[in-house]
């Protein structure tokens, strides 16, 4: 019989990696509740139009990428390829700016996009995402890129870069998407055939192109800060204003842009030394307007989005065991093993990692177990210490032996293990 494995580009998360993923969904947590935000769950299937009018439909992602396809009602459906536009569609439905003028949501979970496999790049991969709706002004980019970077240096991610770019707003990008094309005319031949057609339908998307020669002829192109209304460059010069106050070094990159239709002025980028070619760690943007385009008011965003495989690539090897018992109980024998069995259900009711082995094994092999299982302590009790009433608990660490009372086990192991939580 052929064995089944899973689909090419999608990977499980096994029990050793688990732990650092619980790290990163909590430091998340704690440093966006911290900012204000507050988490909202959004599904991962979404009416095919919301990413159609959200993201272009003269993208790769919507012409190549997705992955759609119609159910039992002619309906069609996306997974989704990314999470702000579900996260506006949530916005809008429950009218949450009602509540709060000025809203700040994160989500984090799995997304959908039929890419080659590499390095970094999965077909199923995930993300932490944050949304500020309501404020358009200057401080508010700030704020997010801040919060961006203070998550990431939290986890204790070096080698960090940030560049940022304004992409200008509905009054000067068609100028610059029009000197761009007028550049690009009488050049098609030195393009790939992606840039060729990108000409016509998003000519701005060159700039993302990473073919070669795609970049060589680039290199010479407009520049989108020369073509920044009046608005624009005051808005982009009081975000450097507000990023240097915050002590934040970056860099400007011009060829910066966003491969979503919806970005508007402020975009940014942050990069890891540690990744190789596929360096882009996360990135984001503000996208005012895209409320409104989507059926909302008429409300002004900013956003980001971290993929989270690329975060654990760049963090250091995490030896701990996905489960690491506070005590385990070594029993031997019948009586012995009735014992430790309702014992050890009860410490797991008061909230204690206990564990115990229900075969029956020497004890030599349950402290190998012990010993597997990182345990703090194990209670070691037989025929015996029933007799005497009484039990062996052993420290893993110091090897160090104190006798307990068998008819007060439960209370006596509870005090010790919650006396060394509040050591620690």
């Amino acid at each position: 019989m052929e064995k089944i494995t899973a689909v090419k580009g999608i990977k499980d998360v096994l029990p050793g990696d688990s732990p650092v993923w619980h790290r990163l969904e909590l430091a998340a947590r704690r440093v966006f509740e911290c900012f204000g935000f507050c988490e909202i769950r959004v599904p991962i299937m979404e009416k095919t139009s919301l990413f159609q009018r959200s993201i272009g439909e003269a993208t790769d992602i919507v012409e190549k990428e997705m992955y759609t396809f119609r159910d039992r009602d002619d309906e069609l459906l996306t997974l989704r390829p990314e999470a702000t536009a579900s996260v506006i569609r949530a916005y809008i439905e429950h009218n949450l700016s009602a509540s709060d003028p000025v809203t700040r949501l994160y989500t984090m979970g799995p997304m959908f996009r039929r890419e080659r496999p590499q390095k970094g790049r999965f077909r199923q991969f995930h993300q932490i995402d944050a949304e500020l709706f309501g404020d358009d002004s200057p401080a508010a980019d700030a704020e997010v890129i801040f919060m961006l970077m203070h998550f990431l240096q939290t986890l204790g991610i070096g080698k960090l870069s940030l560049e940022i770019n304004s992409l200008g707003c509905k009054a000067c990008r068609p100028v610059f998407s029009g000197a761009v094309v007028d550049y690009l005319k009488g050049r098609e031949s030195s393009l790939c055939p992606d840039c060729q057609r990108r000409i016509h339908t998003n000519p701005l998307r060159v700039f993302d192109c990473k073919v070669e020669s795609c970049g060589e002829v680039i290199d010479g192109a407009p520049r989108i800060l020369d073509f920044l209304c009046a608005d624009c460059s005051e808005h982009f010069s009081r975000v450097k204003s507000y990023l240097s106050d915050l002590n934040l070094p970056y860099e400007i990159n011009p060829r910066m842009v966003r491969g979503l239709d919806y970005y508007t002025r402020t975009a940014f980028e942050v990069k890891s030394g540690g990744l190789g070619a596929q360096n882009s760690l996360a990135g984001g943007g503000r996208y005012d307007g895209l409320v409104q385009f989507l059926g909302g008011p008429d409300i002004a965003g900013i956003g980001f989005g971290i993929g989270m495989e690329r975060l654990i690539a760049c963090l250091p090897p995490d030896d701990r065991n996905p489960y690491a018992a506070e005590i385990f109980i070594a029993a031997l024998g019948e009586r012995a093993q009735k014992i430790a069995f309702t014992l050890t259900q009860e410490l797991r009711r008061r909230g204690i990692c206990a564990a115990m082995d229900y075969s029956g094994k020497s004890l030599k092999s349950q402290m190998k177990r012990a010993d597997k299982l990182h345990s703090a302590y194990t209670l070691i009790f037989g025929d015996r210490e029933i007799e005497e009433n009484c039990a062996e608990l052993r420290d893993m660490n110091t090897k160090n032996q104190q006798r307990l009372p068998l008819d007060q086990l439960l209370e006596a192991v509870t005090d010790i293990l919650k006396r060394e939580v509040k050591v620690l």
